[in-house]
């Protein structure tokens, strides 16, 4: 049963000036198309918000924290700092999936799809939280809750791209260079999603699921770095 978004509020420690941004925040398309007149409006406009908001406010605070590394690093850094996952796991700490407006359809998806929601609602909360309470406001929110997240990020190399260190290490290991072949893929023309397997000398390393192909070569290369400990 869906919960009070006054409880949320509470736990977050802001009280918001229109509560009606708030739940619009955590409005998927999907629950205002099945509930008209309920709801006014879904949350993919907060999300667009909330997203440059995010990426400003997260490189003002990389550039003051790492003042010695270049603009490839920095970029790569706010790459793995706002993603998807990092964001749905935010967003999941918060208990934001309690609070989810979802059509029937959708609140029956879980794993990846649902992380996706949980980024897009998180994305559409600092927007929300932008219009309500300001830049200010926005700025101590992802410095309080998503901030932490990037001395891990750096200390276990989260941030590299999984193809490229792949690659390396493979050639290092094996002498040979890793490829990818697409298993099988499922799904209309806008919602595909592909197995992709990444191979060396003809032998299956791993398998990576994306929406894209180029999404599941990163999950299928990642999954043989964590397969081989690298």
């Amino acid at each position: 049963m869906q919960k009070d978004l006054k409880s949320f509020e509470q736990s977050l420690g802001i009280s918001f000036h229109d509560p009606k941004l708030l739940r619009q925040a955590f409005t998927h398309r999907s629950y205002l198309n099945e509930h008209r007149g309920e709801v006014d409006a879904h949350n993919e406009r907060l999300e667009f918000l909330g997203d440059a908001v995010l990426e400003l406010v997260s490189t003002h605070f990389l550039f003051e924290k790492f003042p010695d590394h270049n603009e490839g690093d920095l970029t790569a850094y706010r790459a793995a700092l706002v993603n998807a996952v990092t964001c749905a796991e935010v967003a999941t700490t918060l208990g934001m999936n309690d609070y989810l407006l979802l059509s029937k359809g959708e609140s029956k998806d879980n794993g990846r799809a649902r992380g996706i929601l949980l980024a897009n609602a998180f994305e559409a909360l600092i927007g929300a939280i932008y219009l309500d309470q300001g830049l200010e406001g926005a700025s101590a929110f992802i410095s309080k809750h998503l901030f932490p997240k990037i001395d891990e990020i750096v200390t276990h190399r989260l941030w590299r791209d999984s193809k490229s260190a792949l690659q390396e290490k493979v050639q290092e290991q094996e002498g040979a260079t890793p490829y990818y072949a697409v298993i099988r893929e499922s799904g209309p023309d806008h919602d595909k999603e592909f197995v992709v397997g990444v191979y060396a000398k003809d032998r299956l390393l791993a398998q990576g699921t994306g929406k894209s192909k180029q999404e599941a070569e990163q999950a299928a290369a990642q999954a043989a770095l964590d397969l081989k400990g690298w």
